[in-house]
């Protein structure tokens, strides 16, 4: 695949390394012709030094016969409109990397859709849903949100006096807004079906828009599971986009935040969450917010050492687990040896996600679910392809399941007598193992 980097910072030459050793063919585009030079001596790719904006610079780059754009500098209006000229001078794809998470707020302004870019991609917000995934429990939990944010995806233990013990799906009389995709339990994971029956203890994943898929819940657990203690260390954007994707759910959620100025404006734009003045890395305030209680402490800072130290301290103050944000490689031997439970590499993060779209050239996104036993995929249905022949009810789907499509204006999870037709956006879970066999029914034979 023909891939055009636009950035050569610590992002884009973490995924410039990752797609030449998995054989892509690379050009990087930077104005910096000092990091242009360390890139080539390093790796073996392309590179034309220029702006990421110029259309000149981005011909130079073969922008018109390239498969994807990723436009990764740090600077978000850069990525917005060099990937949005990538497109329209023939890239077969865009993507831009966005810090500010108001370009991720589709329900205020649709940047994607205004500047005709594939797909907007975080690296913090990235990450948060890697640390969430981490934190949850049994019990009620967002994994993922798809279909620029009009389906989500959820988790429910199910209870052993629940409704839905022992019934088929069919008999539940579901709301046409919601699916079950996902039935897991420590000897079986299997997509769902209308005569599969949940057992108590399953771990069900519902699929659908967040009001419909809150009130089916009560279906599965009669009460709602204990809430968890979340302490997040550090306000900068990763630990604002993990306490966001919190405090919607059943967490009580405290964020610590040394900048006043910052505590403010989290604290107007977290619903849900407590903001506290205070620095995780000094002791004396870990003690005084009560970090020894939290069932998990996050450290979130913008430092991988502060991240390190202020997990070692909750540690010793009696947290019951430690998740670091840690963006150096080299650090991840010694984590263990200092009661790290879990760290996240926003790096590792982001190359996972770029190369599940470089799997195939219709795949927008893709997320692990269920310990990766099945996955999410977001794609785009290709002119002819199989999927598009007769209704989902007709169409053999390779144990997997259509939860939503994405058409147009609009978003809906559709029935059995819904088509899909090219153009549109899928929403399917697919079983671990039967993924290639699922992506060629979205591509013409």
């Amino acid at each position: 695949m023909n891939i055009v980097i636009l950035g050569a910072g610590t992002v884009g030459k973490s995924i410039a390394e990752n797609l030449v050793d998995n054989n892509h063919n690379v050009t990087v585009v930077d104005s910096s012709g000092a990091a242009i030079e360390e890139l080539e001596e390093r790796f073996d790719v392309q590179s034309v030094c220029g702006s990421a904006c110029d259309a000149v610079t981005l011909f130079q780059a073969g922008i018109s016969s390239s498969d994807l754009c990723l436009a990764v500098t740090n600077h978000d209006e850069v990525n917005l409109v060099g990937a949005s000229l990538a497109k329209a001078m023939g890239a077969a794809r865009s993507v831009a990397r966005v810090l500010n998470p108001s370009y991720l707020d589709y329900s205020t302004f649709d940047y994607q859709r205004h500047f005709q870019i594939d797909r907007l991609l975080s690296l913090e917000h990235l990450t948060a849903v890697e640390l969430a995934k981490v934190i949850r429990k049994s019990g009620l939990f967002a994994i993922e949100n798809f279909a620029r944010g009009g389906i989500e995806v959820q988790e429910v233990a199910v209870e052993a006096d629940a409704k839905a013990v022992g019934v088929h799906l069919r008999e539940l009389q579901l709301p046409r807004g919601v699916r079950v995709g996902l039935i897991s339990s420590p000897t079986r994971v299997v997509i769902a079906g209308a005569d599969d029956v949940v057992n108590a203890g399953d771990h069900v994943t519902l699929i659908g828009k967040r009001e419909e898929v809150e009130s089916v819940t009560r279906l599965f657990q009669r009460k709602a599971p204990p809430r968890l203690n979340i302490i997040i260390g550090g306000g900068g954007e990763i630990g604002y986009s993990l306490a966001a994707i919190l405090g919607k759910e059943r967490f009580n959620v405290l964020l610590l935040e040394s900048d006043a100025d910052r505590c403010e404006y989290l604290a107007t734009r977290l619903e849900g969450v407590t903001v506290l003045h205070a620095d995780a890395s000094k002791q004396s305030e870990m003690l005084e917010a009560r970090v020894g209680s939290a069932d998990v402490f996050v450290a979130a800072t913008g430092r991988d050492e502060d991240n390190i130290i202020c997990g070692v301290e909750a540690r010793e103050l009696g947290s019951k687990r430690i998740l670091c944000v840690v963006r150096r490689p080299d650090y991840a031997n010694v984590l263990d040896r200092l009661g790290i439970d879990v760290s996240v590499s926003p790096r590792d993060v982001m190359s996972r996600q770029i190369l599940g779209m470089v799997a195939a050239d219709h795949v927008l996104s893709h997320s692990e679910i269920a310990g990766g036993e099945a996955e999410v995929l977001e794609i785009e249905v290709c002119k002819d392809a199989a999927v598009t022949a007769a209704p989902l009810k007709e169409t053999h789907l390779n144990n997997s399941l259509i939860a939503a499509i994405e058409r147009e204006d609009y978003v809906q999870v559709p029935g059995g007598d819904d088509q899909l037709k090219a153009g549109d956006v899928a929403v399917v879970l697919v079983a671990k193992g039967n993924v290639k066999d699922v992506l060629a029914l979205f591509c013409p034979a």
